[in-house]
């Protein structure tokens, strides 16, 4: 196909100077890389800038800021686009607003730049969104499509977690948590869906929403998006869902394992390495384990087989998956302990991660080593759900809440009561509130043949590496290995 204007949206048609705040995350990063490669003048700024944006930026040959000074807005780019992490306070968003000049939100900047005009299919659902997404993407790719695609994630099926083409395909993760500072709508209501795939719904991002009822009404605006000659997939299973998708404005078709369901898997055999499930009369191999991995892979075979892609095709896309960095990723083995990096931070998340943990490595010593990092789980709103989650593991360790500053006291998680509520359960559980003392505690009692499961959706100061170099040093000098 030829190669698309270097601005797509006429929203934006007279832009030629882009400048980023927040440019570290790993949209902005992308986004900002597209569009230097679309022949615009690109400049942004973040505080610290960490692997996968990092590597993003430096390839596209930005050299962003550190920190934020409104003198990197002169002279004045014709755009501003406002990252999600961004609050009023920040001395260039102050600046944006005092000298008014134009600005958008990055869901914004999707939708004209890259979204518009194209078959969009919007991955959502509070669970298994950047698998999902991951997986229909290297679907659509095994089929010849070569998509755009915008992932949460670092797929190991693809250079980035980031592709903008000139594809009429673009596959994209729908996130339902606010727009930026100036726009509180859930950044998913920005994102066109022509396809629109629903997960599941649980109750989520309590600084944003105050209960379940009000996480329903975003998903019902965006159902509103959906076109007639569209499609809602949807989890026929979840009873969160259902009161949603009674619409006679576009088609739903349900999925999951009940009766109900018009897309079902049957016959599912969950293996430590892979998941197997028949549809209709096809049978279906996933190289992912675990119940919630068979649905995530169920949503995929379903929205391929809505765009024409046959079934043999996805068997051998699903059959051939390499995954996404940071769900159940295997960073290494020392002493005999192997060490998972898995960014599970919802209860639910945790228990069915656990559980599909439990398949790939059978009878072995199961450790959980929590981090309350998110909005919500810093907040008591799990304080009941988290003990149940985690004592899927066979060991616990809860760390103290991240930034634990920011939350009132009142409202503040409690991992003492979590750790004591697990004891009363027969669960071993530890609280240990920083890295060092996890470290410490973990080289002295974790033995040869152990899983030690580090949950986060942080970095958890490098824990992963610091654990394998430590375990490394107990095998060299047991007697003698220090933290």
């Amino acid at each position: 196909m030829p190669r698309r204007a270097v601005i797509i949206g006429a929203m934006f048609s007279d832009v030629r100077s882009v400048h980023f705040i927040g440019i570290g995350g790993i949209v902005m990063a992308a986004a900002a890389a597209a569009l230097k490669a679309r022949g615009l003048r690109v400049s942004g700024s973040d505080g610290e800038i960490y692997d996968p944006a990092a590597t993003v930026l430096r390839e596209a040959g930005l050299t962003p800021w550190r920190g934020f000074d409104e003198r990197h807005l002169e002279p004045a780019p014709d755009l501003v686009v406002v990252g999600n992490a961004i609050s009023r306070g920040n001395p260039e968003a102050e600046a944006v607003l005092e000298r008014r000049l134009r600005y958008c939100s990055l869901p914004e900047l999707l939708r004209e730049q890259f979204l518009r005009g194209r078959r969009v299919i919007v991955v959502t659902g509070t669970h298994g969104k950047t698998t999902t997404t991951a997986l229909l993407a290297r679907v659509f790719e095994c089929a010849g499509r070569r998509p755009g695609f915008l992932i949460g994630g670092v797929p190991r099926d693809f250079p980035s977690g980031a592709r903008f083409n000139d594809s009429e395909w673009f596959i994209i993760e729908g996130d339902e948590y606010d727009t930026a500072f100036f726009d509180k709508r859930s950044k998913f209501l920005h994102y066109l869906p022509e396809v629109a795939i629903l997960n599941n719904l649980e109750y989520d991002h309590a600084d944003i929403f105050e209960d379940l009822a009000a996480i329903q009404k975003s998903f019902a605006h965006f159902l509103r998006l959906v076109p007639r000659n569209g499609l809602v997939l949807a989890n026929g299973d979840d009873p969160h869902l259902a009161p949603l998708l009674n619409v006679n404005f576009c088609p739903v078709t349900r999925f999951g394992l009940g009766e109900g369901n018009a897309v079902r898997a049957r016959r599912l055999e969950l293996g430590a390495e892979a998941s197997e499930f028949t549809v209709d009369e096809s049978r279906f191999r996933v190289a992912l384990a675990g119940e919630f991995n068979v649905r995530n892979a169920l949503a995929v075979v379903a929205c391929a087989r809505h765009c024409g892609i046959p079934d043999a095709v996805i068997q051998h896309a699903l059959a051939t998956f390499g995954g996404v960095r940071r769900r159940m990723e295997v960073r290494g083995t020392a002493a005999g302990v192997t060490v998972i990096d898995d960014f599970a931070h919802h209860p639910t998340a945790i228990r069915e991660t656990l559980r599909a943990l439990r398949l790939r490595f059978p009878g072995r010593r199961l450790w959980a080593v929590f981090e309350p990092r998110s909005n919500t789980t810093r907040r008591r709103v799990f304080q009941r759900e988290l003990p149940a989650a985690l004592a899927e593991a066979d060991q616990i360790i809860v760390a103290q809440v991240a930034a634990l500053e920011r939350i009132p006291p009142a409202e503040r998680l409690d991992p003492v009561r979590v750790i004591a509520d697990l004891r009363q359960a027969g669960r071993p559980a530890e609280y240990l509130p920083d890295v060092p003392a996890i470290l410490e505690f973990l080289v002295g009692a974790a033995r040869p043949g152990d899983v030690v499961a580090i949950l986060s959706n942080g970095g958890f100061g490098q824990i992963h590496t610091r654990l394998l170099a430590a375990l490394q040093a107990r095998e060299r000098a047991p007697a003698a290995a220090t933290v």
